[in-house]
């Protein structure tokens, strides 16, 4: 028998008007962490930087968070930080100001560490030291406000770093479902449908326990009730409150169980034709928990529970509803011309299977497993026969 370790979040606020809990912090200084102008054109870094200086703090604003947050945009937030020496840093908006601002903090606090320093997993230093982080997520997919991961890129090499620390787990992630409420109905659906692969990719893997299975199956339950509401009533609080809750126990449920075959497709899909993350995960799923289904009775397990016939249908069903195409041929986001795939596949398969996420995979699926889950997925096969 395996030893097996779980851990949790430090601290979650969730429910309407969460974001005032930035007033009940102590200490002098906060460094906020936004990307874009979303927060700033809906009023929430403004708000949460009054809540913050109500609270008695100064205040300094580190924005431009690129989506795929870049190693130089680190080094210019943890300079910032360094030269105004802030007790709190609030990362505000989606997981690429949560990722970068997880990584700014590590070298306020090492300023001497070089980036290379902290690529092996576990090699961070001890974090805490001059600051604490909070976490508040403007979108429901993630689950970066209370993961130990981070993803960094090097923009001079075209290479994505994960970083894992157990240390850059939020000390508190704020879930409001103002923020949400933002989100245009694809980003919506893209991103409640990451939460669902992250809950249905814990659930199936090899490392899931009893202790993760029970967050995994709670989200997946409250995806498939509030996604479709959520996407169709954007104002909806309840349905938003819902999903922002579903990613952060899907988080739970994947930091300590891992992923599977539909991240690893997915992530080397994306880097090759630029087709959004969660969009990817969606056409995916029912390729390979059809797949997977012959090799783990975890499926059958959240169809007993949920009281679902068949969990592939379903999936597929809520693709339906929310305008999501049964196949990356049908895909209208990016262009997916049937020459550029064929010329990719082999190499594209052969990278999807080295990606970590197989590892704990069910089956031990094989390069040729690979290359025939992308055929299915890319012509839209009823079943996956590899």
């Amino acid at each position: 028998m395996a030893l097996m370790h779980f851990s949790v979040p430090r601290n979650i606020i969730s429910g309407p008007e969460a974001l005032n809990h930035l007033s009940t912090l102590k200490g002098r200084k906060a460094v906020l962490v936004t990307g874009g102008s979303s927060m700033k054109r809906f009023g929430f870094l403004a708000q949460a930087e009054a809540l913050l200086q109500q609270a008695g703090m100064q205040t300094l604003i580190v924005d431009g968070v690129e989506p795929n947050p870049s190693v130089a945009t680190v080094w210019r937030g943890a300079k910032a930080m360094q030269a105004f020496e802030p007790e709190w840093i609030v990362a505000i908006g989606g997981g690429s100001a949560l990722d970068a601002a997880k990584v700014m903090w590590c070298f306020y606090e090492h300023p001497d560490l070089k980036f290379e320093d902290i690529l092996t997993p576990g090699s961070m230093p001890p974090l805490r030291n001059k600051a604490r982080f909070v976490a508040i997520p403007s979108t429901s997919g993630t689950a970066s406000e209370i993961t130990a991961f981070s993803v960094i890129t090097d923009t001079d090499n075209h290479i994505k770093y994960p970083i894992v620390a157990a240390d850059m787990v939020p000390d508190i992630a704020i879930l409001d479902p103002a923020l949400p409420q933002t989100m245009p109905p694809h980003i919506t659906a893209n991103t409640g449908m990451d939460v669902l692969a992250h809950a249905l990719e814990a659930v199936a893997s090899t490392a899931a326990t009893s202790f993760t299975d029970p967050y995994a199956i709670e989200a997946i339950r409250l995806v498939l009730e509030n996604l479709e509401l959520a996407y169709r009533e954007p104002n909806n609080a309840t349905a938003r409150l819902n999903m922002h809750n579903a990613s952060a126990l899907a988080g739970m449920a994947f930091t300590n169980a891992s992923l599977g075959l539909v991240h690893s497709l997915a992530h080397k899909i994306g880097g090759e034709f630029g087709v959004t993350h969660g969009l990817a995960n969606a056409i995916l799923l029912p390729y390979i928990i059809r797949f997977n289904r012959r090799f783990s009775d975890k499926y059958a397990l959240v169809e007993k529970q949920l009281e679902i016939p068949d969990l592939a249908e379903a999936v597929e069903m809520l693709n339906r509803q929310l305008n999501i195409p049964h196949s990356f041929h049908l895909c209208q986001e990016v262009p997916f011309e049937e020459s550029h795939f064929a010329a990719v596949l082999g190499r594209m398969s052969q990278n999807a299977h080295a990606d970590p996420c197989t590892w704990t995979n069910p089956g031990q699926p094989t390069v040729a497993d690979v290359q025939a889950l992308y055929e299915a997925a890319f012509y839209g096969k009823e079943t996956a026969t590899a």
